[in-house]
């Protein structure tokens, strides 16, 4: 260990001393801040435990310290991943800037091959194009390569894993090249596989419309699985790949033309200009995506080249068959009137773009609509990649809250502010769950995700949290003045119902204050809110939402604090209002009426009042509790509000 680090993990805390102090007064979170910003390697964070272990310090210390290790890994690997993204953001946007201003392929290639290489930290990216006359496929761009055997070598159709590929238009991945039985191993391909060092690699379809015309490869010199991610990165530049090729050889049979067609001015004039809107148009969506524009941006966009109206649709609102066969060709397709262009993503539907009222679409002003499609695509996974990291950081923040790991009111008040969160404001827990049977368990799984992320939604428009947990999701939703804990479930039931399209009952706590300062807040609230969830259910309530002041006297089962006070107030609290007020006796008459068996004959010789004494008295408290206060089920709560409020108040009985 060097001196300066030595240096670093002992300098002393200034400013207050915090709960995890060293008693010499040194401070836990220190040496690993310190780490944090020299961006120093994960192996570094061992360190300041071990020379505290070896100089013998208190074991409150030592403790304090694999507390503070533990939280800075975790905002290193929290600032790692977001870097990350916003990396792979980037270099997406500025491989589309490049390809808007296409003029040199090999150059756009050789940067959609360096990028990616980069992005998934691999040894080697390479490209290689089909050859139709030969019926194989050969390299045309490496990155990182060192073999010339390698470097020159071509697959026919199901040849070696580029070749399956190529054969199948589907990426295809093998953790271990030489091990690999699912494509057929050739001496040359082997031996040039072999030279370079490969064992991991990865192939993705480079597709124009249902057309494979190349491969896009990241490989490893080691054995490695490559995530989901990674392979839908890759596909993302090589659908980038595609364009540009695709780009070019567009501009290549426009050069064509105008040199075969060189007097016919005018048709090349109209050409020229078409051409001259499609390059308009692509710098203008190279532009929006990268000052990170939004969907409706790229339609009107597109609205005002073209000359007419191009909307967004969701994949559910469009035409089934035109979208699909959109997708499958990779074009968009005229349909009645209109054109339909399909945004798809690593095979996902993600919409479609609208091209209304335009039955006559010139080729190029299609590519147009294509290209605008392709540039949706990006910017909705972008969107999908930020909203799903907030989902999660939301999700993390309510699962410490929910499990008590994270005491420090201070860092959990700041990384609910990073969120826009307030955890001194009054909250209510809110359990949620769907209701419809599932038909099998992928079907209940898909189901679970879409209410959690409808709850994601509404949680981060509310300034709240949401988390998936036991089955279904819970919310850590603010109150709002003049608000109900009633309300709001009954609001968030309705809202999450609508988004996942199927019923969901929701059970609220009571309310809860002060989340920080006990660390149970938070865990005993979505106890009670779970245990109304559950009421809501066996009463066949699915669908509704409800708190436990919603069950009268079944609330005290189910509240968590057991309000009694409250349920008392709830109850009878404008008879014991009006009998402080007035110096009346209406309690001990509903008691002497009750304990009658309501007979007010019985009563008035309890009360040794005149009968219609208590005729009135009985009248009085009717006009306080509503004319249905004498049904079996609003009796039945009165007679227990009434013994508990004289088993709270003693000295005023008897």
């Amino acid at each position: 260990m060097s001196s300066d680090h030595v240096r670093s993990t002992e300098r002393p805390a200034t400013g207050t001393e915090p709960a995890t102090g060293d008693p010499t007064g040194g401070s836990a979170e220190v040496p690993f801040l310190e780490l944090l910003a020299r961006g120093a390697p994960t192996a570094a964070y061992e360190q300041p435990v071990l020379l505290a272990r070896a100089e013998g310090r208190p074991a409150e210390w030592i403790d304090a310290l694999e507390r503070a290790r533990l939280l800075a890994l975790r905002v290193r690997a929290e600032l790692e991943g977001r870097r990350r993204r916003e990396a792979e953001l980037s270099a997406l946007f500025e491989t589309a800037h490049d390809l808007a201003g296409l003029r040199d392929l090999d150059a756009v290639l050789q940067a959609i091959v360096q990028r990616a290489r980069s992005l998934l930290g691999t040894d080697v990216a390479y490209l290689t194009l089909n050859d139709p006359g030969r019926g194989d496929t050969y390299m045309r761009v490496t990155e990182g390569s060192v073999a010339a055997r390698f470097q020159q070598l071509r697959l026919g159709m199901g040849e070696g894993l580029g070749g399956l590929v190529a054969q199948t238009a589907r990426p295809y991945v093998t953790d271990d090249y030489f091990k690999d039985a699912r494509f057929q191993h050739t001496g040359t391909i082997d031996a040039g596989v072999q030279d370079e060092g490969l064992v991991a690699i990865l192939g993705v379809p480079l597709m124009l419309g249902p057309h494979v015309i190349g491969v896009l490869f990241a490989a490893d010199r080691r054995a490695r699985i490559f995530e989901r991610e990674q392979i839908a990165l890759l596909g993302s530049f090589a659908a980038l790949a595609a364009a540009a090729i695709d780009s070019a050889n567009l501009l290549t049979e426009t050069r064509s033309a105008l040199a075969d067609l060189e007097r016919a001015n005018e048709i090349i004039r109209d050409r020229s200009a078409v051409i001259e809107r499609a390059s308009d148009v692509h710098d203008r969506l190279a532009e929006l995506v990268l000052r990170g524009g939004q969907v409706h941006d790229v339609a009107a966009a597109v609205s005002e080249v073209l000359d007419g109206t191009v909307d967004f649709t969701e994949a559910t609102t469009a035409p089934a068959a035109a979208l699909e066969a959109s997708r499958a060709e990779g074009h968009a397709v005229r349909h009645g009137q209109d054109w339909i262009a399909a945004v798809a993503a690593g095979g996902e539907l993600l919409g479609a773009l609208v091209l209304r009222g335009h039955p006559g679409l010139d080729p190029v002003d299609q590519r147009t609509l294509e290209r605008a499609a392709m540039v949706t695509s990006l910017l909705l996974l972008a969107r999908r990649s930020a909203a799903e990291a907030e989902q999660r950081v939301r999700g993390e923040l309510l699962d410490d809250l929910l499990d008590a790991r994270d005491r420090d009111p201070r860092l959990l008040r700041e990384r609910a502010a990073r969120l826009h969160a307030d955890l001194d404001a009054t909250h209510v827990v809110l359990a949620a769950r769907l209701d419809a049977p599932a038909a099998d368990a992928e079907q209940e799984a898909a189901a679970r995700r879409r209410l959690w992320s409808a709850a994601s939604h509404l949680a981060a428009t509310r300034q709240g949290l949401a988390a998936a947990r036991d089955g279904g999701t819970v919310l850590l939703l603010p109150l709002r003045r003049g608000d109900s804990a009633t309300e709001l479930a009954r609001r968030t039931a309705r809202h999450l119902g609508t988004g996942v399209n199927e019923a969901v009952t929701v059970g609220a706590s009571a309310p809860v204050e002060n989340l920080t300062v006990r660390p149970d807040t938070v865990t005993v609230a979505y106890e009670e809110s779970r245990r109304c969830l559950e009421t809501l259910r066996l009463l066949g309530r699915t669908g509704d939402g409800a708190a436990a002041q919603d069950f009268g006297f079944l609330g005290l089962l189910l509240a968590g604090d057991r309000d009694i006070a409250g349920f008392v107030d709830r109850t009878i609290g404008r008879v014991i209002a009006y009998d402080e007020r007035r110096g009346t006796d209406l309690i001990r008459t509903l008691e002497a009426y009750f304990a009658s068996g309501m007979s007010p004959a019985r009563t008035k010789d309890e009360l040794h009042v005149h009968v219609n004494t208590v005729a009135q008295r009985l009248e009085r408290v009717g006009r306080l509790l509503g004319d249905d206060w004498q049904a079996p089920a609003r009796t039945l709560e009165i007679q227990l509000a009434l013994r508990l409020h004289r088993l709270s108040t003693p000295a005023t009985h008897g």
